[in-house]
């Protein structure tokens, strides 16, 4: 409904820089065009309204076009990352046949470079009947395209939790949560978005930010954007600031690590080519957000004529389609700072001096959405305690694909999002502080500890069941650390050997891994992990290692 509304008015739409730097321009009309003539070669193939169909390609221009035509023919896209470790290739297929498996999709789309990993999902599922490669099976003329009969209550498409190896959850958005969300958070108590605004991204399309920020609530509120692919940000940061300067970008998003990132490798004989003073929006989330990484990058890019107070933190998640808070447009950034030990009693007593920590407000949530801070018991909270955060309102989804346990589990009386994350209120505005789930979030992704957990708990030496796997912020990063038990006499080739295993099966560094000797990590009486101990034993210098 969205795409039919939209104005056929010139050039504005959608521009694409490739993975071979070949820039792609489709306006708005071509947009409409393609995806109903690949809607209709998808009715020819038997995708009726509701089935649900696997979209796994790493090339923007043909992700787009191939979800537009799957969302136009009724149908509820489920987004996969294009997973191409050697290393692990195993469990990316298991990852990959999982989610095909959860959703019930029938059809995948992908490219030539990735059949031979599909081809080995399928052969593990009973309802993937077809796989397609894209663009070849959608080339000559179909039979003519039927609009379907849609709603506010159609599943839109399937947005698996990410990250994670433990069984990831389909979440179920809605095409009235996706109005509702992009009507939020581009529209006058959000962004604010204007016939000048161009968004530049390079944010994976398989992720919520990247999905809805860019390409689905941009469409719904007519801004023309920049796609880059992912992997040629990860090759060149640098690509990131020089497109925003090439298109005179106005608005734009990442995660901490990518500001920090893009800061370290941008040097200053750089700076007289950009010109970022077009960049009215950069926001941040995804991740932790640390005020000391922004301020390095404004500082860094002051001279390319960056202003700070384009800066925009912002708090969502998944189940609420996208945004929950965003920081007041066009203000400072908030930064609170306060007394570590008070915040894990869960007390943000404000503090001075080298000891104290900064934490960043995310702003306040939109009209018509209910946010509560709540204890353990649900009971609301005053000013500057610290809860998990509780949402509720027209962007919040109907919960996970075919899961009423975990639907159930998610949700309060009331119909309040139980989020899993801790935060408390300060004048007004709601500042993250912790996270309830144990997830660990490294470069934007999710990790369960378990997996971590279970992966190195299976290694020769390391004592099964007492290894715990938790994050820590070291130089405004959130980074992995291990700790494992095990026979003093095994402790040096297991340093060596669990970064191996953690790096091939998940991709991530540990920043540091300590063993240490048989009983020393906290368990309950009942033997429950005390992961949250572990890790403030372990920030406080006192967890006990192995010479």
């Amino acid at each position: 409904a969205a795409m039919r509304a939209l104005p056929a008015n010139g050039d504005r739409g959608f521009r694409f820089l490739g993975l071979e730097r070949v820039e792609r321009v489709f306006a708005y009309e071509a947009l409409r065009e393609e995806a109903e003539r690949r809607a209709a070669h998808l009715q020819a193939r038997g995708v009726r309204r509701g089935d649900r169909v696997a979209i796994i390609v790493a090339e923007p221009h043909e992700f787009v076009l191939t979800f537009l035509g799957v969302v136009t023919a009724g149908a509820a896209p489920v987004p996969i990352y294009p997973r191409a470790g050697f290393k692990n290739l195993d469990a990316d297929v298991e990852v990959l046949a999982h989610v095909m498996r959860e959703s019930g999709a029938g059809l995948a789309c992908c490219l030539p470079g990735n059949r031979e990993l599909v081809d080995r999902a399928q052969a593990m599922i009973s309802t993937l009947r077809e796989v397609l490669e894209v663009p070849e099976a959608f080339e000559g003329r179909p039979a003519p395209f039927v609009t379907p009969d849609l709603g506010p209550e159609d599943l839109c498409f399937l947005q698996f939790t990410s990250g994670s190896t433990s069984q990831p959850k389909g979440v179920c958005v809605r095409h009235g949560n996706l109005v509702a969300n992009a009507s939020a958070f581009l529209g006058p108590h959000g962004l604010d978005r204007n016939d000048d605004d161009v968004g530049v991204s390079w944010l994976p399309l398989f992720h919520d930010m990247g999905l809805i920020g860019f390409v689905l609530g941009t469409l719904v509120m007519d801004i023309p954007v920049v796609l880059l692919p992912t992997e040629s940000f990860a090759r060149s940061p640098r690509l990131w600031v020089e497109q925003l300067t090439k298109h005179r970008g106005t608005i734009t998003f990442a995660p901490n690590f990518a500001y920090q990132l893009v800061t370290r490798r941008v040097k200053e004989r750089h700076m007289g080519a950009l010109d970022l003073s077009p960049l009215r929006v950069a926001g941040s989330g995804a991740e932790p957000i640390r005020a000391k990484t922004l301020e390095a990058f404004a500082t860094h890019f002051a001279p390319a004529g960056f202003d700070r107070k384009a800066f925009l933190p912002c708090y969502g998640m998944a189940e609420s389609t996208l945004a929950i808070t965003f920081h007041t447009l066009g203000t400072p950034m908030r930064v609170d700072r306060v007394d570590p030990v008070a915040l894990r009693e869960g007390r943000a007593v404000p503090a001075e001096g080298d000891g104290a920590i900064e934490v960043v407000g995310c702003g306040r949530p939109f009209p018509a959405h209910d946010l509560r801070v709540v204890n353990e018991a649900g009971e609301d909270l005053g000013e500057r305690e610290v809860g998990e955060v509780w949402v509720r309102g027209p962007r919040v989804t109907a919960g996970y694909f075919e899961r009423p346990d975990a639907t159930a589990e998610a949700f309060a009386e009331g119909g309040f999002l139980r989020t899993g994350d801790l935060a408390y209120r300060a004048e007004g505005d709601l500042f993250i502080c912790g996270r309830v789930k144990d997830l660990i979030i490294v470069r934007g992704a999710n990790h369960h500890p378990q997996d971590i957990e279970w992966a190195v708990g299976d290694l020769d030496g390391v004592r099964r069941g007492n290894v715990f796997a938790f994050s820590v912020v070291s130089d405004g990063t959130e980074e992995l650390v291990v700790a494992a038990e095990s026979h003093s006499s095994d402790a040096a080739s297991l340093r060596e050997r669990i970064p191996e295993e953690v790096a091939a099966k998940f991709g991530l560094t540990p920043r540091h891994v300590a063993m240490v000797p048989l009983g020393t990590l906290p368990k309950t009486s009942s033997g429950k992990a005390q992961r949250r101990k572990a890790k403030a034993l372990y920030e406080a210098g006192t967890l006990e290692e192995h010479p």
